[in-house]
């Protein structure tokens, strides 16, 4: 099991929980907004390597692609029903025209999605991290 103390680096903590989002879905460190978060196209770095955040810990497991899926089924249903409703398009070449595009769509917005949730996921401190805050003296000029 990983040491869940927050890291000991004096890092920019982002500020509000959008702040963190922004950072996770650009995949970069949540934290400091600065290391990269993924290794590979959707695993995780262990550890960032600009603030020693463990990133080993994440239990994103199946959540991004559930909000990928859930968010293109929004996006393309209009489209479906004005091929099919206005356009007058057969069944058959909507689906050959609406799978290829979703499932586009699905790759390219899982990654961006997975560090968002994996940045929501540090910020409550939910699973093994630890909820990190900005000291409210570092704030004033």
């Amino acid at each position: 099991m990983a040491n869940p103390q927050p890291c000991p680096q004096r890092v920019d903590l982002p500020a509000t929980l959008g702040a963190a989002l922004l950072r996770g879905l650009r995949s970069t460190c949540p934290r400091c907004g600065e290391g990269r978060l993924f290794r590979k196209w959707i695993k995780p770095v262990d550890a960032c390597p600009h603030c020693a955040q463990d990133w080993s810990v994440q239990q994103a497991d199946d959540f991004p692609a559930y909000i990928g899926i859930f968010v293109v089924g929004h996006l393309l249903a209009p489209v479906v029903i004005a091929m099919i409703g206005t356009y007058d398009m057969s069944p058959i070449l909507t689906l050959a025209i609406i799978l290829p595009v979703a499932v586009a769509m699905l790759l390219a917005m899982l990654q961006p999605v997975k560090g968002g949730v994996i940045a929501f996921l540090w910020w409550f401190g939910i699973g093994s991290f630890v909820q990190e805050r900005r000291d409210e003296d570092s704030d004033k000029p």
